[in-house]
């Protein structure tokens, strides 16, 4: 019916039974004040405490690749557990990456991306890509995503191909939305990676 056919639908019942239809001219509500946040009115906030608060909450883990932009150059690649999904229509994801972070530059560059979503066996392989400086791809089994050519991780048992869609900035950190244009899984029952209070463990049905 549309929002105008539901409006005029809605006005005729009311006057059938003969509720009023107008209430007369509105009156605009004043405008509330915007400020900055003062600093004194910031709650104290310890980083360890946030930090120790939130590992409460387990999250999946990723591994976010990117193509090489310059001859000569590697792929890029880091661990991730920020990831989410973002929007059905039109399919979005999202993840959040440090400003501090030395490879998240050559992944904007890109300007694509491929989250491998990891399965239970595959900690050794995040922590190797949560090292920063270290040659993260030696030993490491891949193919090229289908649309974006970002490493497709072997062994990890799902894939999002993506290209960057927006940036945002969040504190200390960016968050990165995602256009998805391919997607996959590879199979496998070992379940998910999951990462809670600074360790990693598996799912237990």
């Amino acid at each position: 019916m549309g929002h105008a056919g539901m409006a005029a639908t809605a006005l005729r019942y009311l006057r059938s039974v003969g509720a009023p239809t107008t209430t007369g001219p509105f009156e605009t509500l004043p405008r509330p004040e915007l400020r900055a946040v003062g600093d004194d009115e910031r709650a104290p906030l310890d980083p360890g405490e946030f930090r120790r608060v939130l590992g409460h909450f387990a999250t999946g883990v990723t591994v976010i690749t990117a193509p090489p932009c310059e001859a000569g150059e590697g792929p890029a690649g880091f661990a991730c557990q920020s990831f989410a999904s973002l929007s059905l229509e039109p399919p979005l994801v999202s993840f959040m990456v440090a400003r501090t972070s030395t490879t998240w530059p050559r992944i904007a560059r890109a300007g694509v991306f491929c989250v491998n979503i990891l399965g239970a066996d595959q900690g050794e392989l995040c922590r190797a890509f949560a090292v920063s400086g270290a040659d993260k791809f030696a030993g490491v089994e891949y193919d090229a995503a289908p649309v974006s050519g970002s490493p497709r991780l072997a062994g990890a048992p799902a894939w999002v191909d993506c290209a960057i869609q927006a940036v945002h900035t969040g504190g200390d950190h960016l968050i990165v939305v995602g256009r998805v244009d391919a997607l996959g899984t590879a199979g496998g029952d070992a379940g998910p990676l999951l990462f809670h209070q600074g360790g990693f463990g598996r799912f237990t049905p």
